[in-house]
């Protein structure tokens, strides 16, 4: 027997000495889960194959490398991933089998120095060492003892110092990632002249500073560039205009500063623009209108100012994400027919106009976040259309009108569709090219797309697989006027709701009771009368509850389940409720009978005067006023010539005030002429 595998084997497991295989004298190639096993009774025992290619799979629960690899010398491909092995790094393994080709150790709990072997070992092709404790340099020397290293993954540990020059000495290598650790200093310029076959390059999430690369560059076959979270400075560097594959380029969360390069645009294989939390500046060229392949655009938190091109529509973009910036236009002119669209984030810029009602031909949109513009208008019905959306973000603007009822059919309701969260594009879940795939078992390039929502009065970046668990709408602070629908609450999948801010009216539905995955409820600021309905208190999974700063009258319910967790300040402002939390008991007398009109003072919520009232009371009092006058310049003579006196002599200051100072002396002049003629005679 040469080749034995044993995957999937829910019978019995191999023991990780695999001292029932030691007499296959012809075995070759074993791929099979092993088990824990102590190996002391075995230490003497020496196997009588000699393995080309073992693959382990399982989990020894801290335990070493097992004895037996010790006498092997032939190994081509080891993969020893995923089994929570501890020790320092085998270079005993490296240094027996001088016909290694592929080592794997990623995810592991090997610690301690990254040592190379004796010698310079030609033919290891492969070496993934990433998610380990390693720490310390990287060794300098490593470009020179490992030259044909095509694939080479040291990230997630904890290796420091800055980046050999060495790597240069690697001519092969195709695959760089050392994101994930504590690396110093810049890039080397002898590195980035040298490694002329480097296809993928990962720096990030390190503190790597200075200008990216320097005028001598030769990365020319770069398909993918990552140094995102790092301190680099300066602009974009123009060497990068060379890179013609170049497919994603991932620079966020630096100091870079300066324009977005145009030349940008002329790299048509371009998939992913990730540029985020910078100082760029400037508008978005109109050169990426060319860039046809673009998947993913994201240039948020920058200084970008301007219109977005109205040519700007890439037939395959699934993600955009300006926010934060200073974009201006209406509206109307970017959304575009993207069939493919997922993500559209443009919340916290200067837009203005109207949600456009095309906005259905956005069959895929999942997450539409418009927040903090100058957007006004209705919100449309043709918003409902949207099948697969579990975000709305829409707060912070000026739209008016009546809360669509169709929302119900959207996949917030249970009733609409099976509907399944989108699963997010995890940038770091991107496939490597095929003819890259060197059989690397997890890349970290990229990274997971993150969008910015609030609930439970707090602001979060939800990312990855929380985003996909994530539904909410929030409408808050716009103009939005009429009663909640009572549709609403037929969104059985929606986690947060905020309708806070606006002039609603009429009550609190009672069909909220079927809201029963939501988190966050907020209510208030609004004109809403009536009492809060007592079937609420179902809901088990609510955390956040705000009705404050309404007209909201009689008990509050029960302080059950979550309702014993709300405080006085879920419901200030509604003087006509009471009950606990409150101080106002409801025995006081007729309290709990009242129903108040709603007041007016919707943004501050302290005005509680009754309109109405007020004008019969002003009216009454006025007339009363008028009547006693009247009363006593009839009764008393001599306050009655008073009276008229006064008036009189009112009448003649207003005569000869308006005669000397408002009518023209041409109007009277010949008239005076007449007057004074006899006198002169």
């Amino acid at each position: 027997m040469e080749k034995l595998i044993l995957l999937n084997n829910h019978f019995f497991q191999i023991p990780i000495s695999l001292e029932p295989l030691f007499n296959l004298s012809k075995l070759k190639t074993f791929d099979g889960e092993i088990c824990t096993e102590t190996e002391s009774h075995y230490n003497s025992l020496t196997p009588k194959f000699q393995l080309t290619s073992i693959s382990l799979s399982g989990s020894i629960d801290g335990g070493t490398f097992p004895k037996f690899l010790y006498h092997q010398h032939d190994l081509k491909n080891a993969d020893l991933s995923h089994l929570n092995l501890s020790g320092q790094y085998p270079n005993w393994l490296v240094e027996n089998n001088t016909n290694l080709e592929t080592l794997l150790l990623a995810n592991n709990s090997l610690f301690g120095s990254f040592w190379m072997p004796i010698h310079s070992h030609q033919k290891l092709a492969i070496l993934d060492v990433s998610k380990n404790l390693f720490q310390g340099h990287i060794p300098v020397e490593i470009g020179t003892y490992l030259p044909g290293l095509m694939h080479l993954n040291l990230s997630r540990n904890a290796f420091n110092s800055s980046i050999p020059s060495s790597f240069a000495d690697m001519k092969m290598l195709k695959i760089l990632d050392i994101s994930h650790n504590q690396l110093t200093g810049e890039i080397p310029e002898r590195m980035a002249m040298g490694c002329f076959s480097l296809a993928i390059l990962a720096l990030s999430n390190n503190s790597l500073q200075g200008h990216i690369f320097s005028k001598k560059f030769n990365l020319t076959n770069l398909m993918r560039l990552q140094l995102d979270g790092n301190k680099f400075i300066g602009e974009i560097p123009e060497s990068l205009s060379k890179c013609y594959l170049l497919g994603g380029l991932y620079l966020s969360d630096n100091h870079l500063s300066g324009e977005i390069p145009r030349w940008l645009g002329n790299l048509s294989a371009l998939e992913d623009i990730i540029m985020p939390n910078n100082n760029l500046e400037g508008p978005i060229p109109i050169e990426f209108c060319q860039l046809d392949a673009l998947t993913i655009l994201d240039l948020s938190n920058n200084t970008i100012f301007g219109t977005l091109p109205s040519c700007f529509s890439p037939v395959s973009i699934e993600q955009v994400h300006l926010s934060k910036n200073r974009i201006e236009g209406r509206l109307e002119s970017i959304i575009h027919d993207s069939p493919n669209l997922v993500t559209l984030d443009l919340s916290y810029n200067s837009l203005h106009g109207s949600i456009p009602n095309r906005i259905d031909r956005l069959s895929q949109l999942s997450y539409l976040l418009l927040a903090n513009n100058y957007i006004k208008g209705e919100i449309p019905v043709q918003l409902c259309q949207l099948k697969e959306v579990w975000l709305i973000d829409l707060s912070h603007n000026n739209l008016s009108g009546h809360i669509p009822p169709c929302l119900v059919n959207t996949s917030l309701s249970e009733g609409h569709h099976e509907a399944v969260a989108p699963t997010s594009s995890s940038w770091d879940q991107e496939p490597i090219p095929e003819h890259l795939d060197l059989q690397s078992n997890d890349s970290s390039m990229g990274k997971e797309e993150t969008v910015q929502f609030t609930t439970k009065n707090m602001s979060y970046y939800y990312q990855g697989r929380i985003l996909t668990s994530m539904s909410g709408i929030d409408l808050s602070c716009n103009k939005l006027t009429g009663e909640i629908p009572t549709q609403i609450g037929y969104l059985t999948r929606i986690r947060a709701l905020n309708l806070s801010h606006n002039n609603l009216t009429g009550t609190i539905p009672t069909t909220f009771s079927n809201l029963m995955q939501i988190e966050s409820l907020d209510l208030s600021y609004n004109l809403l009368h009536g009492k809060i309905p007592p079937q609420l208190t179902v809901l088990t999974t609510l955390a956040v509850f705000r009705v404050a700063y309404n007209n909201l009258s009689s008990k509050i319910p029960d302080r059950v389940a979550q309702f014993s967790t709300f405080e006085e300040d879920s419901y200030e402002g509604n003087p006509f409720l009471c009950g606990l939390p409150l101080s106002k008991s409801c025995n006081d007398s007729g309290l709990s009978a009242v129903t108040p009109k709603a007041y007016t003072d919707n943004e501050e919520g302290d005005s509680l005067i009754d309109m109405d009232s007020f004008l019969i009371t002003f009216t009454v009092s006025y007339g009363i006023v008028i009547l006693g006058i009247i009363g006593v310049l009839y009764v008393n003579p001599y306050w009655r010539r008073r009276w008229f006196y006064l008036v009189e002599v009112c009448m003649t200051s207003c005569y000869y005030f308006v005669a000397d100072n408002l009518v023209p002396r041409s109007f009277y002049g010949g008239w005076m002429v007449e007057i004074s003629g006899p006198d002169e005679s």
